[in-house]
């Protein structure tokens, strides 16, 4: 993409993409904050609204602590052009680059031609960075374009139907997918619209999920979120400083690769599950069931026995169903995946019930080893099935970082060389 000297897209760069002026990020001035370490998710540099770095080895969004609110967009692809589709990753990742830092694109959202749409929408004007990351995944399907079909990794494996799913086709799947976490929605917000904006005839929004609260924790000592049915979940999540489980369990390494999936080395698998909750009927369980449901006490998270909720569980004290009992890794030949999910609420069903639950989300090293073992047994025996349905499922291959200013996403995966 054509930049000027200063750094930002010229006038008739932007005008080329899709047609119009598009331009995307918060017209606010300023660079990067660095993120400091801290011992919970909000730290000094969250409360200033920092910015966390886009450029490294892995994508941000994975590992990095998780922030307050999500808004994800699963794409179609609506051109065979494979060097529109290039182009485009690239222009998407000039615009991450700066929105991730808190800057303007382009001319910003006024003050510029009044014969032409502005470039910003403006919506995230004033707003600092609020630490928004963007973490792009490539899904099956999109391997059926372009000549990819050779380059599919195998641990990109479509998902089976698994016992009770309920899936609806309008939220399920996707050529690709961005994920915009931050402290502030209107800030992750702003971010999908604006890459839908540049992608316009080239990709389309096929659906997309809010989420509020998170659901898990990359911070090592952070309290456990707790999800709408008021327990903790996830507590023994891989921490974002723990390099040697995030090695183990969630980057692929080349030693995972072939030919065809090396492209891959240093990224990760997604899992995204729209999980409804049926709210109404867990009010109206008895605590001790709850209790048994999960497996620990709804007050301090600590596992059936236990005091605390670190305490190494005992899970021969659980009852065989309880759900941490069936998840934990010791009851899955050591299976261990990096949680991120959200908390969702959209409105009512029609019949008077909330339509509301768990917007799960699962980093790992291979879906095959990850979450496909894990979630056939906890469908087929988990007690909290009773309470929950999955309603949309999507997987992804996410490639690894934008290494420095001239890489783009996904130029591992398309570029001869690489």
């Amino acid at each position: 993409m054509t930049e000027t000297q200063g750094g930002s897209p010229s006038r008739r760069a932007l005008l080329g993409w899709g047609g119009a002026g598009l331009a995307l990020g918060a017209a606010v001035a300023g660079g990067a904050v660095a993120m400091a370490e801290a011992g919970d998710d909000l730290d000094p540099a969250a409360d200033a609204g920092g910015a966390v770095e886009f450029h490294g080895a892995h994508q941000a969004g994975i590992a990095t602590p998780v922030q307050d609110r999500l808004h994800f967009a699963a794409f179609d692809v609506k051109t065979d052009d494979r060097d529109a589709f290039v182009q485009l990753l690239k222009d998407w990742t000039a615009a991450a680059r700066r929105m991730t830092a808190g800057k303007a694109v382009g001319e910003g959202a006024y003050g510029g031609l009044a014969e032409a749409p502005p470039d910003d929408t403006g919506e995230a004007l004033g707003l600092k960075p609020n630490r928004l990351t963007l973490t792009l995944g490539f899904g099956p399907s999109l391997f059926e374009r372009f000549g990819l079909a050779d380059r599919r990794p195998a641990a990109l494996a479509d998902l089976p139907r698994f016992p009770g799913d309920n899936l609806d086709r309008s939220r399920t799947g996707g050529d690709l997918c961005v994920q915009a976490c931050a402290d502030d929605p209107q800030v992750a917000v702003h971010a999908i619209r604006n890459l839908a904006r540049i992608g316009f005839g080239t990709v389309a929004i096929r659906w997309s999920q809010l989420g509020f609260g998170k659901t898990s924790s990359t911070t090592p000592d952070a309290q456990t979120p707790r999800n709408l049915m008021g327990f903790k979940d996830g507590t023994r999540n891989i921490a974002g400083t723990e390099t040697g489980r995030l090695k183990k369990y969630v980057w692929v390494e080349e030693s995972d690769t072939d030919a065809r999936s090396a492209w891959m080395t240093g990224g990760s698998y997604l899992v995204a599950r729209r999980i409804r909750m049926n709210i109404e009927t867990w009010d109206r369980t008895s605590l001790q069931e709850q209790e048994d449901v999960f497996g620990r006490d709804k007050r301090e998270g600590a596992p059936v026995g236990k005091a605390k909720e670190h305490d190494a569980p005992f899970l021969k004290a659980m009852k065989p169903d309880a759900h941490v009992r069936l998840a934990h890794p010791d009851s899955n030949d050591g299976v261990t995946i990096l949680r991120r999910g959200y908390s969702f609420t959209d409105g009512t069903d029609g019949l008077g019930r909330l339509d509301a639950g768990l917007f799960f989300l699962a980093y790992q090293r291979d879906v095959r080893k990850g979450f496909i073992p894990l979630q056939r047994r906890l469908s087929a025996k988990d007690a909290l099935n009773e309470y929950i349905q999955h309603v949309g499922s999507a997987v992804f291959a996410v490639p690894p970082g934008v290494r420095d200013s001239h890489d783009w996403w996904g130029r591992t995966l398309f570029s001869e060389e690489a």
